[in-house]
């Protein structure tokens, strides 16, 4: 390489070295789209994927279109790290979202009205049903929907309803003497969309709870004639913001933000193509929305209506194959632990060593002490069962709930108020940080001295994501790690500065700065030796310092394979700035969700599993640890998970130089990731 070639990469502006990371998460969620498209994947699974593309695109809308609109709404002008000003990346994704809805409305059309009726499964609008059907649906109406159903009027007297972000309403204008009225009718959300037709053997029709509103609306305006109706579809800004530092109690200042959502401001219109301009005018009006940022749909609204459709069909050949993680033998999880450290990959590996771990620590008489984080878990959680019973048996519970995870802090306030009921001394965190690791120490006694059980994840702590998240645990009773975790709880409970760690390395304090160090050694020992080599998974890569030092030490000539599932706002092989650089995706049947992170090391490899990504968040507004694997043959496994999912040819998308991902030409043999992994796992004994 050239240091013409080196000057002339440094002076590219922003937009030609960055991809913009609301572009890039566009690009994850189109994938998810193209694995909907795909007819190699059974059709329910690719009714699935809609109904996922769709879910991520409203969390877009309620997070970070919010948040650009907020800056928009403030007048603020500046560009940001990628060059662009608010204006400019609202313009870019609202174009993109839009090419996108294309797509996905033809998919769904397609697959839910030709290729589901091949195969026995009909999703009936109201007229088509036959007359037994549309009996069952009147009796369906009377005896479930209307008695939960409330018409909110909308006048001098009655102001607008509050509808929280996702409600579905009808709107309607009706007529009496002579005189329009305008009124409001959410559809209700505690009950499925879908509502199954009595059918012959082997057949399954549905109709929409929609539908069979629309057919009995007269019901709610008796004595009114209705001139018009249409269903739309809010979304509005759900991020939190407080100011931390200036408040007394977390709990109540994310209570008090959490009662704000339902007001906020809406940053999503869907309205039925078919809506007059004057009924359109009135809601945006009443929303303060201009009407022409509606977003006009000419199908279904709200197609995560899809996930239930997808419910009860598990047998079914139109879904993945069931399989049956494989299952770790002891006798007991701590007898287990002290034979050696050992690493269980989710899901193909069972999740029950997790869960055996906090329950048999609840019950040991010989366990005196359990300490856990929480981020995400479970509606019905064994862990949160398990430690309240912990508590009732006299041991020492100490339980970080992390209130602030987002979209998930109704849940997690209940959580901690339960665990705190029970006994536990709960913490909710860390002024202006998330606690996002996964750990858990279990402090036991055995003859007569103290002895800690550690477990480390890339995953949350929750039994039904376990089963679709591919995620990578950490079990061990070394004294260096425990020592570790013990001060990271100090840290985290009280106030104490971080110590010299032995093993870990802990964000935000010092792991940027550490994977930079790292980074460092790798382009001094290419510079040396010429094996310099990083092979990385994560989830997302959006850090522009290190972003900056890979392109370093893509220009010293350091080799760098990253397997990155979401949003990737480094832009590989490009002359001069990126061309040792090489990116891949993998988007499956499970959702990728580990991190691993490898460093050749001149041939004395370095291997480390981490909660953090290479992102901003993680390295500035959140405690994470990464974790040093040292048996060595720990690290050849995480190697051979690491090559594995760089053969994958079917399901593996290349990031290019132009921004665009392309799939990865299919070899021989085919290999598929996630397949090749379960099969693999099932063959091994122990």
């Amino acid at each position: 390489m050239s240091a013409e070639q080196i000057k002339t990469a440094d002076a590219l502006d922003p937009k030609q070295k960055l991809i913009h990371r609301e572009l890039s998460w566009l690009a994850f969620n189109e994938r998810v789209l193209e694995e909907a498209e795909d007819a190699n994947n059974p059709l329910l699974e690719r009714l699935r994927f809609l109904a996922i593309y769709v879910n991520n695109l409203d969390e877009f809308y309620m997070v970070r279109i919010a948040g650009i609109k907020r800056l928009i709404d403030a007048r603020y002008k500046s560009t940001d790290e990628y060059g662009y000003t608010p204006e400019e990346i609202l313009k870019e994704t609202e174009q993109k979202i839009q090419d996108l809805s294309k797509r996905l409305y033809q998919s769904f059309q397609t697959l839910v009205y030709q290729e589901l009726p091949k195969n026995k499964i009909r999703l009936k609008k109201y007229p088509d049903l036959s007359e037994d059907e549309k009996k069952h649906a009147q009796n369906y109406f009377e005896s479930t929907l209307f008695p939960v159903m409330t018409p909110m009027a909308v006048d001098q007297g009655h102001p607008f309803p509050v509808l929280p972000s996702k409600t579905l309403s009808f709107s309607l204008t009706v007529e009496h003497e002579g005189k329009q009225h305008f009124l409001v009718l959410p559809v209700p959300n505690v009950i499925s969309r879908l509502v199954q037709l009595p059918s012959i053997k082997g057949e399954c029709n549905y109709v929409l709870i929609d539908e069979i509103i629309r057919n009995n609306l007269a019901v709610f305006c008796t004595g009114y004639r209705i001139v018009e109706s249409a269903l739309f579809r809010v979304i509005r800004d759900s991020d939190i913001e407080i100011k931390e530092e200036y408040m007394e109690d977390l709990l109540k200042a994310i209570e008090k933000e959490i009662k704000k959502r339902p007001k906020a401001k809406v940053v999503c219109l869907e309205v039925e193509k078919s809506i007059s301009t004057d009924m359109l005018n009135r809601l945006c009006k009443q929303m303060t929305v201009p009407a022409s940022e509606a977003k006009p749909i000419d199908a279904e609204l709200d197609l995560t209506l899809l996930f239930d459709l997808v419910v009860g069909f598990t047998k079914s050949k139109l879904v993945f194959k069931e399989f049956k993680p494989k299952e770790l033998k002891y006798a007991s999880i701590f007898d287990r632990i002290k034979q050696n450290d050992f690493l269980i990959h989710l899901p193909y590996q069972s999740f029950k060593p997790v869960v055996d771990f906090i329950q048999e620590a609840a019950k040991d008489k010989s366990v005196l002490a359990i300490k856990m984080t929480l981020y995400r878990t479970s509606g019905d959680s064994v862990f949160i069962q398990a430690l309240k019973e912990a508590a009732q048996n006299k041991k020492q519970v100490t339980v970080l709930v992390e209130l602030r995870a987002r979209f998930e802090e109704e849940k997690n306030i209940l959580w901690a108020k339960e665990l705190e009921n029970a006994g536990c001394h709960v913490i909710y965190g860390i002024a202006n940080l998330k606690i996002h690791s996964k750990i858990a120490l279990v402090v036991r006694k055995e003859q007569n001295k103290i002895r800690r059980y550690i477990h480390l994840s890339s995953g949350n702590y929750n039994e039904k994501t376990s089963a679709v998240y591919t995620d990578i645990g950490y079990f061990t009773a070394r004294e260096d790690f425990a020592r570790d975790i013990s001060d990271v709880f100090n840290v985290i409970s009280g106030y104490s500065l971080p110590p010299k760690w032995r093993k870990v390395v802990s964000a935000p304090y010092d792991l940027r700065k550490y994977f930079i160090e790292l980074i460092d050694i790798e382009i001094q020992n290419h510079k040396k030796y010429e094996n310099g080599f990083i092979f990385a998974k994560m989830n997302s890569l959006a850090d522009n310092q290190v972003i900056e030092k890979l392109y370093e030490a893509s220009k010293a000539g350091v080799k760098v394979k990253l397997l990155v599932r979401g949003m990737c706002c480094l832009i590989p092989g490009i002359p001069g700035m990126s061309e040792t650089i090489e990116i891949r995706s993998i988007l499956g049947r499970f959702l990728e969700h580990s991190r691993i992170y490898f460093f050749n090391n001149n041939l004395a490899p370095r291997v480390f599993l981490s909660s953090a990504d290479w992102m901003t968040r993680n390295f500035d507004r959140r405690i994470e640890l990464l974790f040093p694997i040292e048996e060595e043959s720990l690290k050849e496994h995480l190697k051979f998970i690491l090559d594995t999912y760089w053969k994958d040819n079917l399901k593996s998308r290349i990031l290019g130089a132009s921004k665009i991902y392309t799939r990865v030409k299919p070899g021989s043999p085919k290999i598929i990731a996630q397949e090749f992994l379960t099969e693999y796992y099932l063959k091994q004994t122990g």
